[in-house]
């Protein structure tokens, strides 16, 4: 059986330290290599390119992964950038954003992870917050807590994807200052915390699926995590 296709996109870093010359790179955090290998399937990289090249890139895969990152700059969603905000990369959003409208153009379907649903979100004509320290009532940035440690609970819409991993509650990890705002009406809202903040949004329609924490960081240490590779790389 040919193994599925999925490309995960990349980040840059300008000054990599002294370990790699400071020199610029290309990368992706590993975890998400590791889990779609263990899952089965072939993990390609794309790094940040020009806009005019998302479609070759697209078309080279089976299914794209968003991952995580920085900000992302809020003129995408009609908004001036707040004092709160933290580093954004432009070209990095203009490129997903084309990745994005590419995949649905060639019906590939699209996993996003934390900013990577928060960009899926944007591309549909939602909003974000841009930082949600003044109305959560749960630490949604963990760290120094474990990557791995799960932090808080969420609730799940029965019937939704997510749900048929996870139940109607789990506890999951979170590294996030920002959050969904107003969402798209191309999504439904799937799974959320108890502070109301969207952890998790769905279009079966489109095979769209995003969530806001990070199984990248857990795979390899809780099932749930693993899990959702596996139906990421083998059914969505």
């Amino acid at each position: 059986m040919k193994k599925k296709i999925i490309g995960i996109a990349g980040n840059e870093i300008q000054d990599s330290g002294e370990t790699l010359y400071h020199l610029p790179v290309s990368y992706v955090p590993n975890g998400y290599v590791k889990a779609v290998q263990k899952a089965g399937g072939l993990a390609f990289v794309l790094p940040i390119g020009e806009k005019v090249e998302a479609k070759d890139y697209i078309s080279q895969i089976d299914k794209l992964i968003l991952t995580g990152g920085q900000d992302i700059s809020p003129k995408f969603y009609g908004q001036a950038t707040s004092d709160l905000a933290g580093e954004g990369s432009v070209v990095r959003d203009e490129f997903e954003l084309a990745l994005i409208d590419e995949a649905l153009l060639q019906n590939k379907p699209i996993f996003a992870v934390c900013r990577g649903m928060q960009l899926l979100n944007v591309a549909f004509g939602g909003t974000l917050l841009q930082d949600i320290s003044y109305k959560s009532s749960i630490q949604h940035m963990q760290s120094p807590t474990p990557k791995e440690v799960p932090t808080h609970d969420i609730m799940l819409k029965e019937s939704s994807l997510l749900a048929k991993i996870y139940g109607n509650v789990a506890k999951v990890n979170s590294f996030h200052h920002q959050a969904i705002d107003q969402l798209s009406s191309d999504f439904q809202k799937t799974a959320w915390s108890s502070d109301d903040i969207i952890e998790g949004i769905e279009n079966q329609r489109q095979n769209l699926l995003g969530v806001q924490w990070h199984p990248d960081f857990a795979y390899d240490a809780l099932q749930q995590e693993m899990d959702l590779f596996n139906y990421v790389v083998n059914s969505l």
